[in-house]
């Protein structure tokens, strides 16, 4: 079928990434320091991506595709496919361990949204910073325990939230503010959750430091899918 879909200008694109976070359906990516669209049916070819772009490399043509498809079929996203916001109902599992009393919050410091933060707060001085998805600490079980404890916190949603210029430079104050010594992004299988991976990539690009970067990526389950650091 012919429909609409972004097309970029590979000689005017320079790689920036600024588009990346901006596509929610995440059918850009950044290849071969370019920007492309890997995805006929991820792109909804409504171009929210363009007034992002300061090279003008992104367009909108009319050609044949794949009609859009906001669940990507198997293998475009993560391995096992992409789930996209449809909607899945889970059974109930039952801890392997039986708790008795509540369990302590290990959280350090208030607020965590990252609009809201300082990055000059004495708590992020030199500290492990953990940058996660909104969803990402609801879905896995042991947040708290295995991604928290003894670590700063951050939050955002890279499909929702406006103003992710903002949080690219907040990041980059950490990084070159409060001096945090890693930073570990946490965030979810969906397609749209990879934007605030490329934020902090971007906002690593425009700091004075290099600052170690893990990735973890949460299964809509609650499994860990990947955890690995970045080069």
């Amino acid at each position: 079928m012919k429909r609409d879909i972004v097309v970029i200008n590979e000689e005017l694109c320079n790689g920036c990434g600024a588009c990346i976070p901006n596509c929610h359906e995440g059918a850009l990516a950044i290849i071969d320091g370019k920007a492309r669209l890997v995805s006929d049916p991820m792109c909804d070819g409504l171009g929210a991506c363009i007034g992002h772009c300061p090279q003008g490399a992104i367009s909108i043509i009319q050609r044949e595709a794949a009609p859009y498809n906001e669940t990507p079929s198997h293998g475009e996203c993560h391995s096992g496919g992409c789930p996209g916001p449809a909607e899945h109902v889970f059974a109930v599992r039952k801890p392997a361990v039986a708790y008795s009393g509540e369990l302590p919050s290990e959280l350090s410091h208030w607020p965590i949204q990252l609009h809201l933060i300082n990055p000059s707060g004495g708590h992020f001085r030199e500290s492990n910073l953990v940058i996660a998805a909104d969803c990402t600490a609801f879905t896995y079980g042991n947040f708290h325990g295995k991604y928290l404890k003894g670590q700063t916190l951050v939050i955002a949603c890279p499909k929702l939230d406006e103003g992710l210029d903002i949080y690219k430079e907040k990041i980059r104050q950490l990084i070159d503010i409060a001096k945090v010594n890693t930073i570990t992004v946490i965030i979810m299988e969906v397609a749209c959750c990879r934007g605030l991976l490329q934020v902090v990539r971007n906002a690593a690009s425009e700091a004075s430091r290099n600052v170690p970067v893990k990735l973890v990526i949460v299964s809509i389950k609650g499994e860990i899918l990947q955890e690995e650091w970045l080069h």
